[in-house]
């Protein structure tokens, strides 16, 4: 399956930061300082009141600059719904054919949810661009996905649930496509105690801890000599 323009930059960033938060207001106030830190990609969860409206306004007030998704999207209903207010890319927590069927049939990115390798294979096949592996620390975070990867190499494959920045380097080396981020990056404590800048410098981190994972992945395979 070709890479979409959004996928492409999902990949290419590597994190996809989970928003998830009790208002819409700190919802927004914390993707500006996700963004202000560097990271172009922000997940929208339906549990945020007025998820779809949130949406629309960071549309808005970032454009092309920032690829919005929406996240915690359980059925195609509500994937039109996000979609129509401007959704850049879906992701399930579950697996829901009739879901992915929709993102497909209006040309927007589906990640859907998926723990065990019948299910990861089951999303593929059914259209996946990438498969989100959930809750990943429950089962063994990096190691889980090595062991996905082993059978499954054309499978991308991002991982969420366990990601920080201690484990950002062994998911990558374990062969993550991208890394969906929560509380340790979303930090609505941070956030309520008006440390919004702790936020974005965060951010940063997560930006460069990525960059040196997939620079120390490449030098280990660089000097892997050819069998």
């Amino acid at each position: 399956m070709a890479q979409s323009e959004t996928t492409h930059r999902i990949f290419a960033t590597g994190i996809v930061p989970v928003v998830r938060a009790p208002s819409a207001e700190e919802a927004l106030r914390l993707v500006d300082a996700i963004r202000a830190g560097g990271i172009d990609i922000v997940e929208v969860t339906m549990t945020v009141p007025g998820a779809t409206q949130v949406i629309e306004k960071l549309v808005r007030r970032y454009g092309p600059e920032v690829v919005v998704g929406a996240g915690t999207v359980l059925d195609s209903e509500t994937a039109l719904r996000c979609i129509r207010a401007g959704a850049s890319f879906i992701v399930s927590p579950a697996l829901d054919e009739a879901t992915i069927e929709c993102c497909r049939s209006q040309g927007i990115p589906i990640m859907p949810g998926a723990l065990t390798p019948t299910e990861v294979v089951r999303a593929w096949r059914a259209g996946a661009d990438a498969v989100k592996v959930f809750p990943c620390s429950a089962v063994g975070g990096p190691s889980y996905i090595r062991a996905l990867k082993a059978p499954l190499p054309q499978i991308d494959l991002m991982p969420t649930g366990g990601v920080s920045l201690k484990t950002i380097e062994d998911f990558i080396r374990a062969g993550a496509s991208a890394l969906g981020a929560g509380a340790d990056l979303v930090d609505l404590a941070l956030l309520r105690a008006g440390k919004d800048a702790a936020i974005t410098e965060k951010a940063r981190q997560y930006i460069e801890a990525i960059k040196l994972a997939r620079a120390a992945c490449e030098q280990t395979r660089s000097s892997v000599p050819p069998a």
